[in-house]
């Protein structure tokens, strides 16, 4: 493929796929009947968290390797972020998933009291453990996609009223009418205003039943999530859901119990069965996808696999697949 290229989608994947094109030389325009990134989009409502480590409790190795480049890229491409590492915590009844965590972990080390108040002081009078993954980091998705909007614009990247050229398919949920194994996986998250707590990093609350995380935004606004709900329903918030988002924050800090409910957000991730990302090309377009709950996480990786792929013709050893008429797929 010689482009110019045409990005359908522009969410974090897409504009991420953008940015990478053009700063190697492409012609670019992106299609998206949206617009500008926005509500919209399912990256709007992300977390934001780049804890690699913390995801690979869950997932799988190339999940770790390819997010710990991340932040570089992140930082790279003029996003702002915060190396703050990544707290991980538990309630009293619940000590035996911060052992398991810890297991899984091998980055993750142990603090005491006395070392939680070193790093989130407000946290230290309820909880006499922690975890600590020192080399983590976390972003503000919101102002990560308009930054990269922003500079896309200022490169010449345009809105296309109808894609043209070589396609990039970057849809995300809204490709399954070409990825007919792609599923939707429902999130639901809260963001709120607490003057009474102040977090400078991500905390994770594991419990077995709603494991929650807090990401800290600026002037005491935390976005608290998130559910995780085998449904491609994306837009209605449960009672069920949100009040277990409650719940579990007023568990991490009584304060919260006393905070501003700002937003309730709803989105489904788009996420293939084994919940790793794809670059998939197909007869008529190459698709950049499901990249399920690690949205900022591996979009750079993504991108630059994709930027191989279409600039070099070097196709990625990882999440690559040729379905094209007598293609050949490697895993």
């Amino acid at each position: 493929m010689s482009g110019p290229f045409t990005i359908l989608g522009g969410g974090v994947c897409g504009l991420a796929v953008a940015t990478e094109l053009v700063a190697r030389g492409a012609k670019v325009s992106i299609y998206d009947p949206n617009g500008a990134p926005g509500e919209h989009a399912c990256s709007w409502w992300a977390g934001g968290m780049l804890a690699p480590d913390c995801e690979g409790v869950l997932t799988e190795p190339d999940v770790v390797t390819q997010g710990r480049a991340a932040a570089d890229w992140w930082a790279g491409k003029g996003a702002t972020l915060t190396r703050a590492g990544t707290l991980v915590v538990a309630l009293g009844r619940d000590q035996s998933e911060l052992k398991t965590f810890a297991r899984r972990a091998p980055a993750a080390t142990w603090l005491d009291r006395a070392g939680i108040a070193e790093v989130e002081p407000h946290l230290a009078e309820h909880f006499a453990k922690a975890l600590f993954i020192e080399g983590e980091a976390h972003l503000d998705p919101r102002a990560t996609l308009e930054h990269l909007h922003s500079a896309l614009a200022a490169k010449g990247v345009t809105y296309c009223d109808a894609p043209q050229g070589q396609i990039i398919d970057c849809r995300g949920l809204a490709a399954r009418d070409v990825l007919p194994d792609l599923r939707g996986v429902k999130g639901e998250m809260l963001v709120v205003r607490c003057p009474d707590v102040s977090l400078s990093r991500p905390v994770r609350l594991l419990h077995p039943r709603f494991p929650l995380y807090i990401v800290p935004r600026s002037d005491h606004v935390f976005m608290l999530g998130a559910t995780q709900l085998e449904s491609g329903e994306r837009q209605r918030a449960t009672l069920r859901s949100v009040s277990e988002l409650m719940n579990a924050a007023y568990a991490l800090h009584p304060a919260f119990g006393e905070a501003e409910l700002l937003e309730i957000g709803v989105d489904a991730r788009p996420a293939f069965p084994d919940n790793q990302p794809r670059l998939r090309q197909l007869d008529d377009r190459i698709c950049a996808n499901g990249l399920f709950r690690h949205g900022f996480l591996l979009a750079p990786s993504l991108a630059r696999m994709t930027a191989d792929l279409v600039l070099d013709g070097h196709a990625p050893e990882i999440w690559y697949e040729d379905h094209r008429t007598g293609g050949s797929t490697c895993a």
